[in-house]
């Protein structure tokens, strides 16, 4: 979301980004660096197994590398209940059931 050409600005507020006049939920930003690294690994890599999984036409990869992404941006606090809605126990519960589900529960 941030490419060259691209017109970004943050809400007041930090809860949203605007990216060309639409809005995207921002990433929480009481995720531990660590944390939000595991998860942005974990959504790059869901993120192109959607483009692998097209190009060859598998359905069921394309279908798993969603799932992947859907959890990642929910940890991250793109997705699910808004993060700032949430108490901070809530908001670690969050990351650490989508680090779970992606198999990193490290």
């Amino acid at each position: 979301m941030g490419g060259m050409g691209r017109d970004v600005t943050r809400t007041e507020d930090g809860r949203w980004l605007v990216v060309d006049g639409r809005r995207w939920r921002a990433q929480d930003p009481g995720l531990p660096d660590d944390v939000r690294a595991r998860l942005l690994h974990h959504l790059g890599v869901g993120r192109s197994g959607v483009r692998t999984g097209r190009r060859s036409g598998d359905e069921e990869a394309v279908g798993r590398a969603r799932a992947r992404v859907q959890a990642a941006k929910t940890g991250l606090g793109e997705r699910g209940t808004p993060w700032w809605e949430q108490d901070d126990d809530e908001r670690r519960r969050r990351w650490e059931a989508a680090l779970a589900e992606l198999g990193d529960d490290a």
